[in-house]
């Protein structure tokens, strides 16, 4: 892996397709063994989880389904702090068992806002399953369930992140160049 540009930034290699891979089996077996009897609804958060979420429903060998919610809170390389609701939830969620797939909980406040309203449907249960966490960005009061890895407050692309909509569709991660 080597450097890349996107726009006007430059980005180094950080985590590979192997690394990826395994936090992949790891958060899988992990979900597989915690809901083997529980039938859940994935909720995966758009645009960003898209291709995490892909990847690890095909690891998942326990009876699931799946909605797609679009939120966000990003421009550029920046939290705006402001939720906007884009695409809501259609299904009933009432004695459900949750699992809200995320790509990546830094500051807290989109998934805040995503407990909220799935909590207000009263589901049986609710989980966040997110593939990368910012534990110093990390503002919020309630537990995050399934962490793939913690990483520092950088900025990364790749694999779902995007800087401005681009670089999404890189198989690896990488980071910032500071």
């Amino acid at each position: 892996m080597e450097t890349i540009q996107i726009k006007d930034k430059i980005f180094r290699p950080y985590m590979s397709v192997e690394d990826i891979n395994e936090i992949l089996d790891s958060l899988s077996a992990q979900l597989n063994r915690d809901y083997a009897d529980k039938d859940p609804l994935l909720i995966i958060v758009l645009n960003g989880a898209f291709i995490f979420a892909a990847d690890l429903c095909k690891k998942l060998t326990i009876p699931c389904r799946l909605s797609l919610i679009k939120v966000s809170s990003y421009q550029g390389t920046e939290s705006t702090n402001q939720i906007s609701n884009l695409i809501g939830l259609k299904e009933s969620l009432k004695n459900e068992h949750i699992i809200i797939v995320e790509d990546i909980i830094d500051t807290g406040n989109t998934m805040e806002y995503l407990l909220k309203t799935v909590s207000s449907h009263q589901p049986a249960s609710m989980a966040i399953c997110s593939l990368l966490f910012k534990p110093n960005s990390f503002s919020k009061d309630y537990k995050i369930n399934y962490i793939g890895r913690s990483i520092p407050d950088d900025f990364v692309v790749g694999y779902g992140f995007d800087y401005d909509g681009y670089g999404r569709n890189l198989p690896c991660i990488y980071q910032l160049n500071a």
